[in-house]
């Protein structure tokens, strides 16, 4: 998460995000070009790690989020099999922030989904409050 963090404020953005596994980054966000709302910090995380692994499986892997991901991020997580899903601050957070989000946490998305992906909250969630503050 520290990386992710680390990420979006040298790239001076509000979320960052890194796919994981083991102890190992295999893709970050990167700097994402301003102003376009299709370029989100997971999507492209998922992107980059397929692209380095060649593959569009990413069951074993871990994507680390500094916010909740948004549905269509939780879908390409969800669609690419990514194991498990780490955030900070929540969609609730980013909307008393004034982002326009969609209400409905990833737990819901995930139990529609059949519940493939293990979903971890709240994690240095005061440090990545910070990168909505902005």
């Amino acid at each position: 998460m520290r990386e992710a963090i680390k990420d979006a404020n040298k790239n001076k953005h509000h979320f960052g995000a890194i796919i994981v596994k083991g102890n190992k980054i295999i893709s970050k966000a990167g700097k994402r070009p301003v102003g376009d709302p299709r370029y989100h910090a997971e999507t492209q995380a998922i992107i980059k790690a397929t692209n380095k692994l060649k593959t569009k499986n990413l069951k074993g892997y871990t994507l680390y989020s500094t916010c909740e991901p948004c549905p269509m991020c939780f879908y390409m997580a969800w669609i690419t099999g990514v194991s498990k899903i780490i955030f900070g601050a929540s969609n609730k957070d980013a909307i008393k922030n004034g982002f326009k989000e969609i209400n409905i946490t990833d737990k819901e998305l995930n139990k529609r989904g059949g519940n493939k992906i293990k979903i971890e909250g709240g994690f240095m969630r005061k440090e990545c409050l910070n990168l909505l503050n902005k």
